[in-house]
């Protein structure tokens, strides 16, 4: 059962058919879209926070390489797991309630960490598991964003909300820089102040669609049937690819080329920062072209362009031009394809299931990210190179791309052949 929360002039949301003509206007519309994708730039921005930081930690600890890789891998895990039951309860109590919830809970560790939470690996762990929670920002927003666009914008809308992931390069391009100006505390204590001053925005500002469908169903049995949707596991298949390879690339190309190339921290931490910002870039231009082109002819660019680019780094190529321009060709191609993949979600699931969806599909792409760095860790610990994990990823975009050619896109074209409602 659900119930649909309507107000003059506005009709009950239809799921993915509704063309919401004579809804809210498109400046509410915007305002409302710009906060989201700002309080998602705040949250990563804080579970990223570790990160840049995992060498120095590694050098001032004495940690292994795997140990390292585990440190910036839990924040991943924990907020990737979290956005499950997150969707399910934006579902049910809308983003007006979660993002100042969310990023009101985010505060605590961040304040952990920089206060007593790096002085031991088993503390750094315990923070960066309740670091997690900023991760979580995402399954709130897509839902959030879905409601107040109508279908033929979502993916564009989607994909600028996505934008917000570049939260993780300014962790990138401002920690390390923090800690060498004021201390080991103070990239901790200014994301706080920023934290608390998003959900006090979000508590004020922050409205949820009017005519959004709201459920009513015990969460476990909405989820259960949300499980059963061939989109969900179809998305999270892709999605571990595409996200999954940018969340671990993220997390881990500080060390990678510090170890592969023998770049400076500062160095490494400032290129990861271009390989975000570019996939940034790209996650709204993934979800315009899939409005206009569809999401399978992305996704099949994407992940063509993936799997050349991974088998050259494979090789470990000379950093300049060739490295370089496969690293940067990953960061755009990952990035177009998480703003598809969520075009996709936003063409074929049910409105009112959007956020149990978009839970689990976006755990599965932060659980395609936790996966990588530990592989990558193990590996070049055991064998000194980083060339057998690439070559992983590479035959992995080569299996998503055949998954994309067949069953995604007879998904699609079943969806096209039902009669419009």
């Amino acid at each position: 059962m659900t119930t649909h929360v309507t107000t003059p002039g506005t009709h009950p949301a239809k799921g993915n058919k509704d063309e919401n003509h004579g809804g809210p206007p498109a400046g509410r519309r915007m305002l409302m879209l710009a906060i989201a994708t700002a309080g998602f730039a705040v949250n990563f921005w804080a579970w990223a926070l570790l990160s840049p930081l995992g060498p120095l930690f590694k050098e001032d600890l004495g940690l292994s390489s795997f140990q390292q890789a585990l440190l910036v891998a839990v924040p991943v895990v924990v907020g990737s797991v979290g956005r499950i039951p997150v969707g399910a309860l934006t579902d049910r109590y809308g983003g007006r309630v979660m993002f100042p919830l969310v990023s009101a809970a985010t505060i605590v560790p961040v304040l952990f960490l920089g206060l007593v939470g790096s002085t031991s690996l088993a503390a750094l762990l315990i923070g960066g598991f309740f670091l997690g929670i900023g991760g979580t920002a995402f399954a709130v927003g897509v839902p959030f964003v879905n409601a107040w666009f109508p279908p033929q914008r979502r993916g564009l809308a989607i994909g600028v909300f996505g934008a917000g992931m570049g939260g993780t390069a300014i962790s990138a391009l401002t920690t390390v820089q923090l800690v060498d100006a004021g201390g080991a505390a103070t990239p901790f204590v200014i994301t706080t102040v920023v934290l608390a001053l998003y959900a006090a925005v979000a508590f004020l500002l922050l409205q949820d669609a009017p005519g959004r469908t709201v459920p009513t169903e015990p969460a476990l049995r909405r989820l259960a049937d949300t499980a059963r949707l061939p989109i969900t596991w179809q998305a999270s298949a892709l999605y571990a690819v595409a996200f999954g390879g940018y969340v671990a690339f993220s997390v881990y190309l500080p060390a990678y080329l510090k170890a592969a190339y023998g770049l400076t921290q500062a160095d490494a931490a400032n290129r990861m920062a271009g390989f975000v910002l570019l996939a940034v870039l790209m996650r709204p231009a993934g979800g315009w072209l899939s409005d206009r082109i569809g999401p399978v002819r992305v996704l099949a660019g994407v992940f063509t362009v993936v799997t050349a680019a991974a088998a050259v780094t494979a090789f470990t190529p000379a950093l300049m031009p060739l490295g370089t321009i496969a690293f940067l060709s990953m960061a755009a191609a990952l990035g177009a394809g998480s703003g598809a993949v969520f075009a996709l979600v936003a063409l074929l699931a049910p409105g009112n299931k959007v956020g149990s969806v978009t839970g689990i599909v976006g755990a599965a792409g932060g659980l395609g990210g936790f996966v990588p760095p530990l592989v990558m860790g193990a590996l070049y610990g055991a064998l000194g190179s980083y060339a057998v994990g690439l070559a992983a990823l590479a035959a992995v975009a080569g299996g998503a791309l055949a998954f994309t050619a067949t069953t995604v896109r007879r998904a699609i074209a079943e969806r096209e052949a039902q009669p419009a409602d």
